[in-house]
């Protein structure tokens, strides 16, 4: 058998893990584990984004009174982890792999080094033949800077550690025109990059038992695809889908999102995904906007900066909009507000935005 792909993120969504009651499927992780050991005997490098440490700790512990839902989560998030990773150890353990448990929140990747050292640590775990074992710290993440969910995680780590492809398993086939138990739906094979889709066919309709569905996961596909990214949303719940899609020749049914050519690497790869981070933001006349959307490669410079808002100092992650409001890009700030404030509109010649720290949309 050949390979699609050399390394991969595999994300595992909550209605995947998770019985009718909410529970941790064991037999159906144990399953997944088996295919990523078949899939790492023919080469193939795996970081595993999983969810299931709440389902894991409502299992373990009954609450004795109500809780507010960041509560709960933190109660059954902290013991369900230990669960979960357990029970992965002992899965990848019975196949002769070790796995390392990395929990991490959305904080950690608005630090460049913060960002940098994660990357350091899973490439060290993969390099020595270890399956990192991606998850949420919900115990200690705060409700504002939660990601929507682990697809929004497993995308960041794909982009992070410049992997090929992100494969979403989730309880239906992919993406569909309408919602997936309408029988007058079809399933969309491929999406390419750059299309659209009416978003309202898109179901947003959320799983039973995570945070996000299946709009959150056509946005975060579409942003890796942008990049480069290959991301297949598969399900799950179908024996063997991870070893079928990856290395059969015939087509699995499930949605592939087709990638650039063109791959962002480097710093653009962190700025694409810190839209949460960013400290403030500027407007851009229409001349600046024109050429910043040319072939050539050109900064932001003070004199096309109409307004700014927000407080940023030199070195923050700040927006850049055009007159009507809309999202050009994300770059890091060679100036704080208040010098940008003094000086927008005027000739000065270092570049608000260099072209190596500016993310275009």
């Amino acid at each position: 058998m050949s390979l699609l792909y050399n390394k991969i993120v595999v994300k595992v969504g909550s209605n995947v893990l998770t019985n009718d009651q909410g529970m941790l499927n064991v037999s159906r992780m144990a399953h997944i584990v088996d295919q990523i050991t078949e899939l790492r005997k023919l080469g193939l490098q795996v970081i595993l984004v999983t969810s299931g440490a709440v389902a894991a700790g409502r299992a373990e512990v009954e609450l004795k009174r109500k809780l507010d839902p960041v509560s709960s989560r933190q109660l059954w998030s902290a013991v369900g982890q230990v669960k979960l990773i357990n029970q992965y150890a002992d899965l990848f353990r019975s196949n002769d792999i070790t796995c390392a448990q990395v929990l991490t929140t959305k904080e950690n990747f608005s630090d460049r080094l913060h960002y940098l050292n994660m990357r350091n640590c899973m490439t060290t775990l993969l390099d020595n033949g270890v399956v990192p074992v991606v998850n949420e710290n919900d115990t200690i993440s705060v409700t504002e800077l939660m990601f929507t969910d682990n697809d929004e995680l497993s995308g960041l780590i794909a982009s992070m550690m410049d992997m090929e492809a992100l494969v979403i398993l989730t309880n239906v086939n992919g993406v569909y025109t309408g919602s997936p138990e309408n029988p007058e739906s079809k399933l969309v094979a491929t999406i390419n990059h750059g299309e659209t889709m009416n978003i309202e066919a898109v179901s947003g309709k959320k799983s039973n038992f995570g945070r996000g569905g299946m709009l959150t996961k056509f946005h975060i596909a579409s942003k890796l695809a942008s990049q480069g990214v290959s991301v297949h949303i598969a399900n799950g719940m179908k024996d063997h889908i991870l070893v079928d899609l990856l290395t059969s020749k015939d087509a699995i049914p499930h949605t592939h999102f087709i990638p650039s050519k063109k791959k962002s690497t480097g710093v653009k790869k962190w700025l694409a995904h810190s839209d949460d981070f960013a400290k403030g933001e500027v407007v851009i006349n229409n001349g600046a906007l024109e050429r910043l959307l040319s072939d050539h490669a050109v900064s932001v410079l003070l004199i096309g900066i109409v307004s700014v808002s927000g407080f940023f100092k030199e070195g923050d992650i700040v927006r850049v909009k055009d007159a009507k409001g809309n999202l050009v890009g994300l770059g890091k700030a060679s100036f704080s507000s208040d010098e940008v404030s003094k000086e927008m509109g005027g000739k000065v010649s270092k570049p608000f935005i260099h072209y190596d720290y500016l993310y275009l949309i």
